[in-house]
């Protein structure tokens, strides 16, 4: 006798597909051995083999949900590179003369005043220094100097401070020098010790120009320290911003103009203006140069880095659509016809969060601290004279002398910097630093003999109280602005007519429009074949399912492609090929979430396995993996998206009209009953994807509905319970959502399509008050203005942050026409 044997070694995947829902009920609380059935879907694995009729077999192993986050990663970095390639094609200049290429530069610099958020606020149009110091009197006077702590307004109720050095008799020039973030602006000032050697890249300079003829500001700036929230100080005041159509950037260079304000008011006679910065200062004094022509000089000093990878940088440089406009070379063409010099001063990089080998940490778990990860733009002499290259090779076009220049050191790089301020000086010799002295030792001596006040003016509590004053400025100038921001919101929409639906259906549409290529973000790619590969997935008593994987945009080859993915469930008493066709409900997951839990066991406490229960109804589900899933890598996509004027939901948007437009064209399903239901992040979804997709023909908002602009910027104590702003999804914050969309206005996008809020008592996503306040406004205009009557609802349950399975259900059997159990 002979006996044949064959092994056949089983993949991860397919083991995982076959033995994890029979382990899940064999060791759950309540199992098929129980006397009691559990109340999720008993499910297994499907024995069949074939693809779905119409596709052909999907043979793709290993995690589908990462496959998809990591390809909109490579899509996102290809779309980077185009971007910064057509950057030229957004400019227009004129080099004819100095005069026509201003003029012609000046739409660009109107976007970039607009990116960060110059245009929200305005500076006074009266304004002068205060001076602040004990009874007014300067800090200190020597060899012909007077040091003065000042204030001056910016914007409201938002000031600058900072240190006066004056020169007796009229100056020769004013000057403001911006250190870098975490320098003290009393060492750049020279009242200050440095305790390190060339740890500060100004350190002296302001007594050494004013004694040289200049009046010198050195402004304080919010510094990087991290905060009890676990980020930055920076990141922190700047999330609210953002969210309100306003910047941390931006509030600085208010600052910075306004000191140009000052000092032009308090001139008897007109005299140049430099400003000069260094590391971040740097940054800044770029961008306030190329935003007021009162500039005769501009000095940057590690700061002119590419900013192509704006994503890897501080939260608090994402600007929206920056780096499809600008790089640090195209700012300084703004600064043109005036004087640019660039010092080569390589400076190490700030960080938060990263690696012990130095790279930036990216988790796929949650991280410890709240914010951002980032490393600052690299300040190597290469890739400043890099960008520099890139700058000069726009001035050489212009007829003027003498060209922007750069410098690899100090002496140079202060002379040029001065010349055009009609000052003659040169580098200091000692620049106020101690002796030779490595870092984390003390000076050998109290003080270089250069210093003219022979003592320290100032320590560093003086530095601390005034950045928190800026700070608490800051958050409440915010707060004012989260208040305003409802009538910003009804200026913005008052072109919207509401006598008759007619009219709404024809006035919606800019606004419509506004939201997909201003808010969300349109690539304006042209959908792929969608190439649909299935495999049967698993099966119940009632349903039978199957994962689906599509194509969305075809401007890369294989796995890299964008592609859509989900699981599609289908009723038992469903004959697909009869020409029955069923209506289909969009099942989306929350943060984090996946396919495979909201048609199973898997997180039933949250989302009641929604797919399967309204499959066994009778509906055809799809639950699409959308890609807000391996916290950091996706967190970081967002801020790719949105340097080049996008968003995640630019990928989402295209990746759910692909699949509907997939399953409006089966024989089983009704094309005109495609309905959208999502969870919590999903319910974010709920709120996005319907308005620009116009095949869903009704939206349910789950666990997420609220005051959306004050759950992002309020950060009274209070709402932190609730806010984002202190929360670690440093992702959450969309662009001017408060002077353009709350939930309310992204309601109206889907209206006149049904539209219903599920809300449980106990959720934590906001407290019912503010729920209830939002949903008002939907509610007047669907039914009161529109006389919509049936069309909008909200279900409130004595519950969590969970699928209810009631309201909404019969909300779906309504308004899809089919028949409840």
């Amino acid at each position: 006798m002979r006996f044949a044997f064959s092994i056949r070694i089983w993949s991860p995947d397919e083991m995982r597909r076959l033995f994890l829902p029979l382990l899940c009920l064999v060791f759950s609380p309540t199992n098929v051995f129980s006397e009691e059935a559990p109340p999720w879907p008993i499910l297994g694995p499907s024995t069949a083999t074939e693809p779905l009729p119409g596709t052909d077999l999907l043979d793709w192993e290993g995690d589908l949900s990462l496959k998809l986050v990591e390809a909109n990663d490579r899509f996102l970095d290809r779309m980077i590179e185009r971007a910064t390639e057509k950057r030229v094609q957004v400019w227009n200049r004129d080099f004819s003369s100095p005069e026509a290429y201003v003029k012609s530069v000046e739409p660009n610099r109107k976007h970039l005043a607009e990116m960060l958020g110059l245009d929200r606020d305005e500076r006074p149009e009266e304004n002068g220094f205060l001076y602040i110091s004990q009874d007014g009197r300067p800090m200190a006077s020597a060899e012909e100097l007077t040091v003065h702590i000042v204030q001056w307004n910016a914007i409201r109720n938002i000031h600058g401070v900072g240190f006066l050095i004056e020169p007796q008799g009229v100056p020769k020039a004013d000057v403001i020098l911006l250190p870098d973030v975490d320098e003290e602006p009393g060492i750049a000032a020279g009242v200050m010790q440095s305790a390190y050697r060339n740890a500060d890249r100004f350190s002296g300079w302001g007594v050494h120009l004013a004694r040289n003829g200049c009046r010198v500001l050195v402004p304080f700036l919010i510094d990087r320290e991290e905060n009890a929230f676990k980020m930055t100080n920076r990141e922190w005041v700047h999330r609210p911003s953002y969210e309100l159509g306003r910047s941390l950037l931006g509030y600085e260079v208010h600052k910075v103009l306004a000191a140009i304000d000052c000092f032009s008011h308090s001139q008897n006679e007109a005299r140049p203006i430099g400003v000069a910065g260094s590391g971040e200062g740097g940054f800044l004094a770029l961008l306030a140069s190329a935003l007021d022509d009162r500039v005769a000089s501009t000095l940057v000093s590690g700061g002119f880095s590419s900013r192509d990878q704006l994503w890897k940088e501080p939260a608090e440089h994402n600007l929206f659509g920056f780096i499809s406009e600008f790089g640090t070379a195209e700012i300084a063409s703004l600064i043109l016809p005036r004087y640019v010099t660039v010092e080569i001063a390589e400076k190490a990089l700030a960080e938060f969060r990263n690696e012990k080998d130095g790279s930036m940490e990216v988790l796929t778990e949650r991280p410890e601290k709240r914010g951002k990860s980032y490393q600052t733009a690299p300040a190597i002499g290469k890739d400043i004279q890099t960008e520099f290259e890139r700058a000069r090779s726009i001035a050489e076009r212009l007829p003027i002398h003498p060209q922007p220049t750069v410098c690899s050191g100090e002496r140079n790089a202060i002379e040029t910097f001065g010349k055009p301020l009609g000052v003659a000086v040169s580098a200091p010799s000692s620049l106020y630093r101690p002796n030779q002295k490595v870092i984390g030792e003390s000076p050998t001596k109290p003080w270089v003999s250069d210093n003219p006040f022979h003592r320290q003016l100032v320590d560093d509590s003086i530095s601390n109280r005034v950045r928190q004053k800026q700070i608490a400025e800051i958050e409440a100038h915010n707060q004012w602005a989260l208040i305003q921001s409802e009538s910003d919101r009804r200026d913005f929409f008052k072109d919207l007519k509401t006598d008759s639906l007619e009219a709404f259906e024809e006035t919606i549409e800019p606004y419509r429009e506004y939201f997909r290529t201003k808010v969300v973000g349109d690539f304006e790619l042209p959908l792929a074949e969608p190439n649909v590969r299935t495999r049967p997935y698993q099966e119940g008593p009632k349903t039978v399912s199957y994962e689906v994987v599509m194509d969305v945009f075809d401007e890369s080859d294989g796995e890299d492609r964008v592609f859509a993915y989900g699981i599609l469930t289908l009723p038992k008493d469903l004959d697909i090929s009869s020409g029955e066709k069923r209506p289909v409900v969009v099942c989306q997951h929350g943060l984090e979430g996946t396919p495979q839990q909201v048609v199973s066991e898997e997180k039933y406490k949250a989302y009641k396995a929604f797919a399967t229960r309204l499959a066994e109804r009778g509906f055809i589900t799809f639950a699409p993996q959308n890609a807000y899933k391996y916290f950091d890598l996706f967190r970081l996509q967002q801020f790719k998206a949105q340097s080049i004027g996008k968003t995640l939901f630019s990928i989402i948007v295209p990746q759910h009209q692909q699949l509907t437009d997939w399953l409006a064209d089966q024989p089983f399903t009704d094309p005109d009953k495609i309905a959208f239901y999502g969870l919590s992040y999903g319910g974010k979804s709920a709120m996005r994807i319907p308005p620009l997709v116009d095949n869903y023909c009704l939206s349910i908002c789950s666990a997420d509905f609220n005051d959306w602009v004050w759950k992002n910027a309020a950060t009274d104590p209070a709402s932190l319970r609730y806010s984002y702003a202190n929360k670690g999804e440093y992702e959450i914050f969309e662009w001017n959502l408060g002077g353009t969309f709350n939930y309310s206005e992204m309601a109206a996008l889907i209206c006149p399509r049904p539209f219903m809020v599920e809300r449980g008592h106990f959720d934590g996503v906001a407290p019912d008050e503010r729920v209830a306040y939002e949903f008002a406004k939907v509610r007047n205009l669907y039914e009161a203005k529109l006389r919509l009557e049936d069309r909008c609802e909200i279900e409130w349950f004595v519950g969590p942050h969970a699928i209810n399975e009631v309201g909404t259900y019969d909300f779906l059997h309504k308004h899809l026409d089919w028949p409840g159990p």
